[in-house]
């Protein structure tokens, strides 16, 4: 059975899901730090400003999450800080850094938009990093599936005992029984998609923003890094624009998506930054050739 602790020792647990998001943190501040280097830019600046736009980016993200909650957290406000449980918002973690960024580029006196390309390709990787914690907690599921590719959110039977039954089916049920397949992921019952999905087969979405991360994360770093004279914040509208497709397209399949109005408030959200980052990309083309 998958399991979110990777090794307990007295109260203390090492999760998948903080394990994945240290990597990301550290991993991320060395491929700034390199395209600090690239650019002739101080690395310890990167440095501390990856603190500054990791606590902030924590703290909105959190917050994001737990106002869409709240009727949840007020009734549970020992789980308001219980971020090892998961409950993370990556919208709101967005707005939290961009606010940890303005007010280390006004400390600094350096230009914003010049911090968030150096953020942009780190975030992105950092985001697919740690999608595999989501997967090992059993959240960011997707909705129930017939796929041949959806994954098992339950306790199953042992080889042997689906073995046997599998040989008494007919053919045709053979070929369509999907539900005890050997190579499904037995997840507990515990975790949000058990307990919302126990026994039926979903979309892995967590897994597809991770794939898809990745695939931005290279798109970003091989490709947009790479192309000269652009101005200031050229990288960062673009991962808001990539990442935003990303997840209009990852939400149709997500179960647990945040609601507005009876709307997905990530469609909602994407939308607006799409447009929003649209514009703000041809403005530096416009001031750029002045």
């Amino acid at each position: 059975m998958m399991n979110p602790v990777i090794f307990s020792i007295g109260s203390f647990e090492l999760r998948y899901y903080g394990l994945m998001y240290a990597i990301a943190f550290f991993g991320g501040i060395e491929i700034a730090k390199y395209m600090a280097k690239e650019r002739n830019f101080n690395p310890s600046i990167i440095e501390n400003y990856a603190f500054v736009a990791m606590l902030s980016g924590l703290l909105g993200g959190r917050l994001y999450y737990v106002l869409f909650n709240l009727d949840y957290y007020l009734s549970n406000p020992s789980e308001i800080l219980a971020t090892w449980h998961g409950g993370m918002a990556i919208h709101g973690g967005i707005i939290g850094g961009i606010v940890g960024t303005f007010i280390y580029g006004k400390i600094k006196k350096l230009n914003p938009l010049t911090l968030g390309d150096f953020a942009a390709a780190p975030l992105i990787l950092g985001q697919a990093i740690g999608r595999f914690g989501n997967f090992m907690n059993g959240e960011i599921h997707g909705v129930p599936t017939f796929t041949p590719w959806s994954v098992i959110f339950s306790v199953k039977p042992q080889f042997y005992q689906w073995y046997s039954e599998y040989l008494k089916m007919p053919l045709l049920e053979k070929i369509s029984y999907k539900e005890l397949v050997p190579w499904g992921l037995v997840f507990p019952t515990s975790s949000p998609a058990g307990s919302e999905f126990p026994n039926i087969p979903v979309h892995p979405a967590m897994l597809y923003e991770l794939v898809l991360n990745f695939i931005g994360f290279l798109f970003i770093w091989l490709v947009l890094r790479k192309r000269p004279n652009k101005a200031p914040g050229y990288l960062w509208w673009n991962y808001i624009i990539i990442y935003s497709l990303i997840r209009i397209f990852v939400s149709f399949f997500r179960a647990e998506d945040l609601m507005i109005f009876n709307l997905r408030a990530p469609h909602l959200v994407s939308i607006l930054l799409i447009i929003f980052s649209f514009t703000m990309i041809k403005l530096g083309e416009i001031k750029a050739h002045k």
